[in-house]
């Protein structure tokens, strides 16, 4: 697991976007996997702007995102397919047909999970898979005690995820207690995993990821047995962290290594 430690929400967010950059620049045709919330928003501002600047093109390339709530249709100003096409999908040159989401109005979740598990597999796999983190350690909608091998499926949301996202939605308004997502073995089946988490908040579930056991309460520690595996965060995220100067000593030595000793 490489730990990146940056000054600032900004500067995660910019180190991140170069990371898809240097993948579609590389390889136009990459899967991408895709990631909702607020973090992913600032990156994906960037990969827009990287975009109307010629500096990139999605026009070969596919996505999957993590999840979806069951029981949104896709033209649901709170469904994870409107957060996408808004957010991203509406300002880049991506085919719409390349862009896959769950259908969270399907009447048949089991059968559309298995469905998407197979599209994933049909595409070649994810070659690039973004994840953020929950206050709880959750990544994707795999809440604690989701089993670390565990493929997309219907999951149960938790109260404090519940919580976390009712500012989403108006007052009186159905909101979903149900979501299909991306299982965590699915995730880990990714070539490579960049996990972004930034503010103060995330700084609890970002030790237990990091520097606690791999365990089911904090699903993100799965990443610690992913060979390409980044967490990006900012000083505020790591905070928590109790080898910080190790981590930042590895990099430096990292980029020491990559100029040449320099």
């Amino acid at each position: 697991m490489q730990i990146i430690i940056l000054e600032n929400a900004d500067q995660v967010a910019q180190y991140g976007a170069q990371q898809f950059v240097d993948l579609l620049n590389r390889q136009p045709d990459a899967v991408l996997g895709l990631a909702t919330g607020s973090t992913p928003v600032a990156l994906y501002q960037n990969l827009i702007q990287r975009y109307q600047a010629g500096e990139i093109s999605f026009e070969r390339a596919s996505s999957f995102n993590l999840d979806e709530y069951l029981g949104l249709a896709g033209d649901h100003p709170q469904s994870y397919r409107h957060f996408m096409n808004s957010q991203l999908f509406n300002h880049i040159d991506i085919a719409p047909q390349n862009t896959h989401i769950p259908d969270g109005s399907t009447e048949d979740p089991l059968s559309t999970c298995e469905q998407y598990e197979a599209d994933i597999v049909k595409a070649g796999g994810i070659d690039l898979q973004l994840l953020g983190i929950g206050r709880n350690g959750h990544i994707g909608f795999n809440e604690p005690s989701s089993s670390l091998a565990s493929r997309t499926r219907v999951k149960t949301l938790t109260p404090d995820t519940v919580a976390a996202n009712q500012r989403f939605f108006s007052e009186g308004e159905f909101q979903p207690r149900l979501s299909l997502t991306m299982g965590i073995g699915t995730i880990m089946e990714a070539r490579r995993i960049l996990l972004l988490a930034t503010g103060e908040t995330k700084s609890a579930a970002v030790r237990e990821a990091v520097e606690g056991p791999v365990a089911a309460r904090c699903p993100a520690s799965i990443l610690q047995m992913h060979p390409r595996a980044t967490l990006v965060l900012d000083r505020a995220a790591a905070s928590a962290l109790k080898d910080v100067e190790f981590y930042e000593y590895i990099e430096r030595e990292n980029e020491r290594l990559l100029h040449g000793g320099e």
